[in-house]
């Protein structure tokens, strides 16, 4: 896949919001830096200083993948606590086989991410 190289204010807007969503999810520091795909120096450099992130096309990827992950979920729940809280909820369909999603999210593939999305999306269609 060829994306187009990103700019720095893509970089600081996209750390910014998936470090709030990740966070909204209960997510930890390590939990994070694998669903972002960041090493531990880079996390620490970007956290301390968000306004030098520069993420590569990957990492905003998995970005725009959080994004519209949430954003099904706002269509899907009209509870806001279900909104945040799906993520951490164990989930007995075929697909997650008693996982919570963000366990799904934080083996850090990237196919991962797009099977999620297309999970919560079916939810759309119910």
């Amino acid at each position: 896949m060829n994306l187009p190289e990103a700019n720095n204010n893509e970089s600081i807007v996209g750390f910014k919001a998936a470090i709030k969503l990740l966070s909204s999810w209960d997510c930890e520091e390590k939990q994070i830096k694998n669903i972002l795909n960041l090493d531990e120096l880079s996390f620490k450099k970007f956290k301390m200083s968000p306004e030098n992130a520069l993420l590569n096309n990957e990492q905003l990827l998995r970005v725009s993948y959080l994004l519209n992950i949430h954003s099904a979920l706002r269509t899907v729940f009209e509870n806001p606590d279900n909104v945040v809280g799906f993520m951490s909820m164990k989930n007995n369909n075929e697909f997650f086989n008693g996982h919570a999603p963000i366990e799904i999210l934080e083996t850090g593939k990237l196919e991962d991410f797009k099977n999620v999305v297309d999970q919560i999306d079916r939810l759309i269609l119910v």
